[in-house]
């Protein structure tokens, strides 16, 4: 698909009108809203944290409002099980009372799909979450299901020190394309926040895009033109992430377990065009590298014993190997 002036101002403006659409019901958040808009038209799947009562399921029940996508919600708890997400074969019977087995969905089958404290509930039902997440398929019995396009997984945590949760291994954490931490608002949004909650109600939300949209919209993003050393800088920043490469610097082999994935480097260049599209510009920058860097390997450098000793967070590893790029 070419890419156009035309093409290029429609993305930039339809972006625009659904961060405005999701501002009135979501007060402040500006660069999450954003970043979770980004990963949505890259059809990848988000992990938000942050500690409780931050609006992060308000942030994504507006999300499917506005982009008018199917939404279903699953609340994680300990006591959840593998088949309340996928579903489960269940016995039926014809109108001559014989009987056979029929697939009744869970509700991961949706459009757009809420895994709320997705770390509250056990590892074995956290990796049913697996296949939908990557192949966008469900398989149950010997039969495997297609889920529909758009497909997306938007969950949220609570950070990991915290009470009655179980951290999610790297296999799963690799397969979120973002993780985005939800700050705490300040004074004069904290206020705003109180007022729309507690004495006017929030404003109908117009319907500004919908499935086909949003999938058109990301099969132009992939046609963004991305320039041989801007390829090489984002993939350089990744390979800095490995503590083993003979090139990586000082800070990472003193302070780094394990480096991000392939994955990271896909998600990073496709991040980075819808980046550049919003921005309304025809090819990808340095600044759009710098920008998706963040969220796309906070969850994908893996610290060892002395960072988190000396109080070394992944993003200020990150900050330094930008700096150092």
């Amino acid at each position: 698909m070419e890419i156009n002036e035309k093409n290029v101002i429609k993305f930039s403006e339809k972006i625009n009108e659904m961060k405005e659409e999701i501002g009135k019901a979501i007060i402040g958040q500006k660069d999450i809203i954003e970043q979770v808009i980004i990963a949505i038209l890259c059809e990848g799947n988000v992990l938000l944290e942050g500690v409780p009562g931050l609006g992060k399921t308000q942030l994504v029940k507006t999300i499917g409002k506005v982009m008018d996508l199917e939404f279903s919600r699953i609340q994680f708890t300990p006591d959840l099980m593998p088949a309340d997400v996928v579903g489960t074969n269940i016995i039926s019977y014809d109108d001559n009372g014989n009987s056979k087995f029929a697939f009744q969905n869970g509700p991961i089958f949706s459009n757009i799909v809420l895994a709320d404290e997705i770390n509250r509930a056990t590892p074995k039902t956290q990796s049913a979450m697996l296949e939908a997440m990557q192949e966008k398929t469900v398989t149950v019995g010997n039969k495997t299901y297609s889920l529909d396009k758009p497909f997306f997984v938007l969950a949220t945590q609570n950070p990991i020190e915290m009470e009655g949760t179980y951290p999610l291994p790297e296999a799963q954490m690799d397969r979120f394309l973002f993780k985005l931490n939800v700050k705490f608002p300040k004074i004069d949004e904290l206020a705003e926040i109180v007022n729309v909650t507690t004495i006017k109600p929030v404003e109908n939300l117009n319907k500004i895009s919908n499935g086909e949209q949003i999938i058109k919209m990301s099969e132009i993003a992939k046609h963004v033109p991305i320039a041989k050393p801007v390829m090489e800088y984002a993939m350089k920043l990744i390979l800095s992430t490995h503590p083993e490469d003979e090139n990586s610097p000082e800070i990472t082999k003193k302070y780094v377990r394990f480096g991000s994935s392939p994955r990271g480097a896909q998600a990073i260049i496709k991040t980075a065009r819808v980046k550049a599209l919003l921005e309304g510009r025809y090819n990808v920058s340095f600044d759009d590298i710098d920008f998706v860097a963040y969220p796309v390997l906070r969850h994908r450098i893996l610290l060892n014993f002395e960072a988190v000793s000396d109080d070394i967070t992944s993003d200020y590893i990150i900050s330094k190997l930008l700096r150092k790029e």
